[in-house]
C-alpha cells in the first residue's frame, strides 16, 4: 500500500489464508483430466511457508542436489561423511553441525567390503555406526521401480532427511532412443526432484564431469546437457585447479558457493577452508612475501610477476595493498621490499682476521 505521508510502499498484515482460492472451481477437464490449479497473487500474498530447511546448512537444502565432479577427485568421500554426519547428528565438513536423520545411502558401484573399508576410515575405531545410516550397493533404475522403491524407504523411517544416490549413471532411466538428449537428462532428474519437493527431504545425486570444460564457468563442465542442471534444484561441482579444490554452488534456495575445500587424506574427510577468493588471496600474498624476502634487492610488479607466475594485474593490486597495510614496503616509486631488513652477507675478504686480535673474541691468547 502507498503511504501518502512517506511516499512508501507499506505491507499490510493480513491474517494468513491458506484454504486454496480457485479462480477456475471446476476440478476436471472435458476429457476427465485434472484441471489445473489457478490461484491469484491476493492469495499468494497471504499464505504462509514453512523457512527453507538445510540438510548442510549453506551447501544441501531440501530438493535435488546434483553434485558433479571429476572421476577420483573425492566425490564419493564427500557424500559418505555428509550421510555419516547426518545419519549421527554430528559435523560436516570440518564445522557444520547436521540435524540428525535416517539417510538412504545408494552405493552403487560400490560392493559391501569396499563400503565397509571406507566407512571404518571415515568414523575411526571410536565411533559407534549409525543404525539411522541405511544403505544398499544394488538399486532398480528410476524406470525399472527405483523411483518408487525410494518413496517406500521414506515412508518406512520415522525422520527422513537425506537419499544419495552414487551415480546418476547406475539410476537413470536406460535411453529408447525416442527422447532428445536434452529431454533424457531432464527426465533423469526431474522424478528425483519432485520426489524430494513431495516429501521435503534432500535427495544428492553424484556425477561427472566433462574433460575440457569451461575453464570460465565451472557448471558448464557437468556431463551432459543442460536438462541435467535445470531439472536439480541445486548444483555443486567439485573442482580442482593449480590454486587447488574448489566446491562449487548455485541453486534455486542457495546462496551462491565458492569455497575453497581441503581433504584430509589420514581420515579421509573433506574441510571448508573459507571462502575461495579470500584463501587464495592470502596464498597469493604468502608468495609476494616470500619473493620479496628473497630477493636481494627491492622488486617492481612485473619482477614479483616474473618470479611467482601471478596475474600481473593481481600482483599490481595486491602490492598496492599490502603496501598500505604494512605488510611490506615501498620504496621510492613501484619498488617494493620485504619488511626485514636486507641481510649483507660477509664475504673472506671483508672477514676479521682474528689472528692478529682484532676481533670480537680477541686473539689466539683469549681463547
Amino acid at each position: 500500500m502507498l503511504n501518502p505521508t512517506s511516499n512508501l510502499y507499506t505491507i499490510e498484515h493480513l491474517q494468513p489464508f491458506n484454504e486454496p482460492f480457485l479462480i477456475n472451481p471446476d476440478k476436471t477437464g472435458k476429457n476427465g483430466s485434472k484441471r489445473p490449479q489457478v490461484r491469484s497473487a491476493q492469495e499468494l500474498r497471504r499464505r504462509e511457508f514453512d523457512p527453507i530447511r538445510y540438510v548442510v546448512t549453506g551447501y544441501i537444502a531440501e530438493g535435488c542436489t546434483l553434485l558433479a565432479g571429476r572421476p577420483k577427485l573425492g566425490k564419493s568421500w564427500l557424500v559418505l561423511e555428509m550421510g555419516l554426519a547426518v545419519a549421527m547428528g554430528g559435523v560436516y565438513l570440518g564445522g557444520i553441525l547436521c540435524e540428525q536423520g535416517d539417510v538412504l545411502y545408494l552405493a552403487l558401484e560400490d560392493n559391501e567390503r569396499r563400503l565397509q573399508k571406507r566407512i571404518d576410515k571415515v568414523l575411526g575405531p571410536l565411533h559407534e555406526w549409525p543404525q539411522s545410516f541405511q544403505y544398499a550397493t544394488e538399486w532398480p533404475r528410476a524406470s525399472d521401480g527405483g523411483l518408487e522403491a525410494i518413496r517406500e524407504w521414506i515412508l518406512s523411517v520415522e525422520k527422513p532427511r537425506l537419499i544419495v544416490v552414487d551415480v546418476l549413471a547406475m539410476f537413470r532411466p536406460a535411453s529408447g532412443g525416442r527422447e532428445n538428449l536434452y529431454e533424457a537428462d531432464y527426465h533423469a532428474i526431474k522424478g528425483l526432484q519432485a520426489l524430494a519437493s513431495e516429501y521435503s527431504v534432500a535427495i544428492v545425486v553424484v556425477h561427472h564431469t566433462r574433460k575440457g570444460g569451461s575453464e570460465g564457468d565451472p557448471f558448464e563442465k557437468v556431463s551432459g546437457t543442460l536438462g541435467l542442471t535445470g531439472a536439480a534444484d541445486t548444483t555443486i561441482v567439485l573442482d580442482r585447479d593449480g590454486n587447488g579444490a574448489t566446491l562449487y554452488g548455485r541453486g534455486r534456495d542457495i546462496e551462491e558457493i565458492e569455497s575453497a575445500v581441503e581433504f584430509n587424506k589420514r581420515d579421509c574427510r573433506w574441510f571448508v577452508l573459507g571462502q575461495a577468493s579470500e584463501v587464495r588471496r592470502s596464498d597469493e600474498r604468502t608468495q609476494i612475501i616470500n619473493a620479496l624476502k628473497e630477493a636481494a634487492q627491492p622488486m617492481s610488479p612485473r619482477e614479483v610477476t616474473d618470479l611467482t607466475g601471478l596475474s600481473y594485474d593481481n600482483v599490481r593490486q595486491l602490492l598496492t595493498r599490502m603496501s598500505a597495510a604494512g605488510e611490506i614496503t615501498r620504496v621510492g616509486r613501484g619498488q617494493y621490499r620485504h619488511n626485514d631488513p636486507p641481510v649483507t652477507t660477509v664475504t673472506t675478504s671483508q672477514a676479521p682476521d682474528l689472528s692478529q686480535g682484532y676481533g670480537c673474541c680477541g686473539g689466539e691468547d683469549d681463547l
